[in-house]
């Protein structure tokens, strides 16, 4: 078991964390009530330490603020998140929900696809919508700079 601010998975892969998040959006009639159900995950995401708030960590290409940090155990990547925006902190839950545990192999076969395949990409602004994209891009860049 990781300790926080790095996120244990909840889910046995990424493909069922992939699936468990789309039935979980697929409860909600409106993107109003799926941005809600956004943020409140985002407010569940450990407590992301201030010394992790470093320009090093920042992800580039998020129009909020966005900080990303990893930790390798054995072929394992575990990550921890957070961003200043509420809506962005819940993205990065998404996103580490799927990633966070995962082998680099598993991490590296899981493309940023999914994100347009469950509907986020389309309901967001273009910014945030980059700014996911850059939060999954810096995730494949660890995990192949660590392979």
């Amino acid at each position: 078991m990781i300790e926080a601010p790095y996120l244990n998975p909840e889910d046995a892969t990424a493909a069922d964390a992939i699936a468990a998040i789309g039935e979980e959006l697929g409860l909600f009639d409106d993107w109003l009530d799926r941005y809600q159900f956004i943020i409140e995950l985002g407010r569940k995401l450990p407590s992301y330490p201030l010394e992790f708030q470093t320009e090093a960590l920042r992800v580039k290409g998020c129009q909020s603020q966005v900080w990303l940090a990893a930790m390798a155990r054995g072929d394992e990547l575990y990550f921890a998140g957070a961003s200043d925006a509420a809506i962005v902190s819940g993205l990065v839950a998404l996103v580490l929900r799927v990633y966070s545990g995962r082998t680099r192999a598993e991490i590296l076969a899981t493309p940023a696809q999914f994100l347009k395949e469950l509907g986020l990409i389309g309901a967001l602004s273009t910014n945030r919508g980059n700014g996911v994209a850059a939060m999954v891009e810096r995730i494949h860049a660890i995990a192949a700079a660590q392979s």
